[in-house]
């Protein structure tokens, strides 16, 4: 999972992308410190606990669709922390009267309609790979090289399945046999 903090209106909402589901995790804290508009963290943190105490009690699914990731805090160190996904949050965000209630909203839609556009047109998800691993410090040469890595692993694999059917290797190095799909 990759840690990307977001920014709504100069306020730092922590993030967290897992790769494997291709979801976005966001800290139900930071949100409900923006609704709440507490400068406090430990007030956001307060005002959640309640929230999620009641809506548990009115057996709101919301809550239940809440994870806890281990994210970075101010302090430095990481902490187990309530996220949830966009979906999740739309719904947590009308339980909570806030003037701040529909820019989150349309914040989280903004999310959502990006990772549409780049579902759509998979060069504008290459290039937001591009620039995420540019953030994280790594050269263009490196970028490259992973890039066309992967690229020669699929056309490795697409070149060895015979008839559009699976290979199936049975190694006696390897606890378990290895299933090779071909790709379209």
């Amino acid at each position: 999972m990759k840690n990307l903090p977001a920014q709504f209106e100069n306020q730092a909402i922590r993030r967290v992308y897992d790769e494997d589901t291709e979801t976005w995790w966001f800290s139900v804290v930071d949100i409900m410190q923006v609704l709440t508009q507490q400068s406090n963290y430990q007030t956001a943190r307060k005002y959640w606990n309640k929230l999620k105490e009641r809506l548990g009690k009115e057996g709101n699914q919301s809550v239940t669709n809440c994870h806890q990731l281990k994210l970075p805090a101010a302090d430095g160190k990481s902490y187990l922390t309530d996220v949830a996904t966009a979906e999740t949050l739309l719904r947590l965000v009308q339980s909570v009267p806030s003037p701040k209630a529909e820019p989150i909203k349309l914040w989280l839609a903004k999310v959502g309609h990006e990772r549409m556009q780049e579902m759509a047109d998979p060069a504008l998800s290459l290039d937001s790979a591009r620039e995420t691993w540019r953030k994280h410090g790594r050269s263009d040469q490196w970028i490259q090289q992973r890039m066309t890595g992967q690229e020669t692993r699929k056309r490795v694999f697409r070149s060895i399945c015979i008839n559009n059917q699976p290979i199936i290797y049975e190694a006696r190095q390897m606890p378990a046999r290895i299933e090779i799909d071909c790709f379209p």
